[in-house]
């Protein structure tokens, strides 16, 4: 970044949605993220034509208008765009990457993936990386396939332009770097959150990111003070910080390599690079204390500081699915208030954002300070390569484009913004830009409390900041200037007519209600699957959470004695599996790795054929409760035992179901993967 930072520009006003799918549609349409349909991420869509996920064909993307200019174009990592009942080998894949305009992709299409065992994607095909490998991680993978093909297109059609789009997935959840890198910031942030909050509010002003006069925004009551934490807390949490670190600073050397490969092509002076730091602000999702495995908080479940305490060692390996504390993320979107979720405040919208272009932009190491918005890139785009917006691709009349150029800003420091108004919602949290003043609510609950919000959507309190003299949203003004206030509130709700923003729904429904959208599950109460149905996404599978349910699986045992993966859902951090082991069945239940249940038969399996029937039967009573698992052999009691806790809400993130073999990361310690 400071490489590109010394041959562009670094932009200081420059804003997401708070969340990452909905930035990732408005970047690649140059639409608001409710106008393509994406208010929220895709485990959370619901009917109404802003939240369904399904982004229409009248907004086309960058990449398939460049592709049909004569751009060869790729996207390289993250997706999280495919609608949740869409993801699966049944498709349709015109919402996967290689539908919207991009004819190579190579990533992952959930929310997070494992940097150790990812679930990839080559185009539509689930493709497995390799297990033997120890020293495997997907962030230099994904740079090397997006160096190969950079290389490969300038040696078969040097005369073609390219198009990549690279989505790194390592600085969200999970927090991965190699030990190596880990080490290079051991002790760099023993000072704690609040003084780390100071030096960085220091080091901005010094660098011209932020005004001279610029108030540094005070830590909120409900993240501790460094100074109170117990020693043992103060050592964990700054270790935690150190992974992060390491793993932000790892993914930033492969995109340097990206750009060495590029240069050597002899066309980065001519190569428009655009860096955005990360698609929303930093995440407090790892909660007040952090965590070993997040899917303890999408489960609402608690963890064990004395047991997080003792792995601390292993943060960052293949056996977390870490994510540092609450007070960290605010720490590192200094100067402002909140975080990842809150639309409302810059702490959430607010990311970096530098431009380079070396044959284009003379004023190398410039600071922008004009207003925009993630919107903005895709007409950047079109300008820079001269074209324009279409009004008609593939047959289908196109929306507007919402966004406007920000090419005018590159000769001109002091242009004004051609930004003028910009709405704000995530969840609830909402805030109206307009020539220079920000109103915007106060959100009732911070996103690292496990308490869902109880506040009503239309009793938020609203907040004022004239952000033209108060850079970090320091000085609340709803009192003084309640005329100014009234007029902005009503353009929001004006803008929200708009855009596909109503109705406002605040209530987190990514914590796991699928019955309201399209399924190819939904009625269906049996489902019959052969060996090599494999990498079955959550969202298409049976869902076995917070019901009774019964697993048979009818296997053949050669003479010689068998082991191997009958079923599993999940994997090290969540999930259930059916294996034999040493001829014997066992079945596994995973809670988050807050607790683990298994229920094995004594007797070994003979040579020839069997039904093996695991019932569980659930005790009821509300969500994650527990119930009694019983397993027979050829119609005979083979074994039973209880499971006193289960996952109430998601099973993973990133793994899935998998039949006669396990992919991704083994839901028992008992075997390795593959198995």
């Amino acid at each position: 970044m400071d490489r590109l930072a010394a041959s562009g520009l670094r932009y200081s006003q420059f804003h997401t949605t708070a969340i990452c799918s909905p930035t990732r549609a408005a970047l690649l349409t140059g639409r608001n993220h409710h106008s393509v349909a994406t208010a929220l991420i895709m485990e959370a869509g619901t009917g109404f034509p802003g939240y369904n996920t399904i982004m229409p064909k009248r907004a086309g993307t960058s990449a398939e208008i460049l592709k049909q200019n004569g751009y060869n174009t790729a996207w390289f990592g993250k997706n999280h765009n495919v609608p949740d009942w869409q993801s699966s080998q049944a498709g349709p894949f015109d919402l996967w990457p290689t539908g919207l305009g991009f004819e190579y992709f190579y990533g992952f299409i959930g929310g997070d993936t494992n940097q150790w065992h990812p679930a990839l994607f080559e185009g539509t095909k689930p493709i497995e990386p390799p297990h033997d490998d120890e020293d495997y991680f997907f962030e230099k993978d994904m740079a090397d396939k997006a160096i190969e093909r950079i290389q490969l297109l300038n040696a078969m059609a040097p005369q073609k332009p390219f198009f990549v789009y690279y989505a790194p997935g390592t600085a969200h959840a999970p927090h991965h770097a190699p030990e190596e890198w880990i080490a290079k910031f051991k002790g760099q942030f023993d000072q704690g959150w609040d003084k780390v909050r100071e030096q960085t509010f220091e080091r901005q002003k010094e660098a011209g990111v932020i005004p001279a006069d610029a108030v540094l925004t005070p830590r909120p009551d409900s993240i501790p003070a460094w100074a109170s934490l117990t020693a043992d807390q103060k050592m964990l949490y700054a270790r935690m910080m150190e992974v992060y670190a390491a793993a932000l600073s790892y993914m930033d050397h492969q995109i340097d390599r990206i750009l060495d490969a590029i240069d050597e092509t002899g066309k980065l002076d001519n190569t428009l690079v655009i860096y955005i730091q990360g698609d929303n602000g930093s995440s407090a999702e790892g909660g007040p204390n952090g965590v070993l495995n997040e899917m303890t908080f999408f489960n609402a479940m608690r963890e064990d500081f004395d047991e997080v305490l003792e792995q601390m060692d292993k943060l960052g390996s293949e056996y977390t699915f870490n994510h540092f504390p609450a007070g960290w993320a605010h720490a590192t979107d200094t100067p402002f208030q909140w975080t990842k979720q809150i639309a409302s405040h810059f702490g959430g919208t607010r990311n970096g954002l530098v431009i380079s272009w070396p044959n284009r932009i003379q004023d190398k190491g410039g600071v922008r300070s004009q207003f925009h918005h993630v919107i903005d890139i895709m007409p950047t785009v079109l300008e820079a390569v001269g074209l324009e917006s279409p009004s008609m691709l593939n047959g289908v009349p196109q929306k507007p484009v919402e966004g406007v150029s920000m090419a005018y800003s590159f000769d001109n420091a002091k242009a004004p913004s051609k930004r003028r108004t910009q709405y704000f919602e995530m969840l609830g949290n909402r805030a109206i830009y307009n020539d220079g003043w920000v109103a915007c609510t106060t959100p009732p609950e911070p996103p690292w409390s496990p308490v869902m919000a109880t506040t009503a959507v239309l009793d938020y309190e609203w907040e004022l900041y004239n952000i033209a003299e108060d850079f970090t949203q320091a000085n609340n003004l709803a009192d003084q200037e309640p005329e100014k206030l009234r007029y902005l509130q009503d353009l929001f709700w004006a803008e929200a007519a708009r855009y596909n923003v109503l109705p406002l729904d605040n209530s987190k429904v990514e914590r796991g209600d699928v019955s309201n959208r399209p399924s190819l599950t939904h009625g269906r109460t049996s489902f019959t699957y052969y060996p090599g149905m494999i990498r079955i996404p959550e969202g298409t599978a049976p869902d076995l959470k917070n019901r009774s349910y019964r697993i048979t699986a009818e296997v053949e045992i050669p003479k010689a004695g068998a082991e191997g993966l009958l079923m599993t859902q999940g994997g090290r951090f969540g999930g259930l599996g059916l294996y034999v082991l040493d001829s014997k069945p066992v079945f596994h239940y995973n809670t988050a790795g807050v607790a683990r249940y298994t229920v094995a038969a004594k007797r070994k399996l003979k040579p020839g054929k069997h039904s093996i029937v695991v019932d569980f039967e659930y005790d009821g009573g509300g969500l994650g409760k527990g119930g009694t698992v019983t397993m027979t052999v050829d119609g005979k009691k083979g074994a039973q035992g209880r499971i006193e806790r289960t996952l109430p809400f998601r099973i993973s993130l990133d793994e899935t179901l998998d039949i006669g073999e396990d992919t991704g990361t083994p839901v028992s310690e008992d075997y390795r993967v593959p198995f």
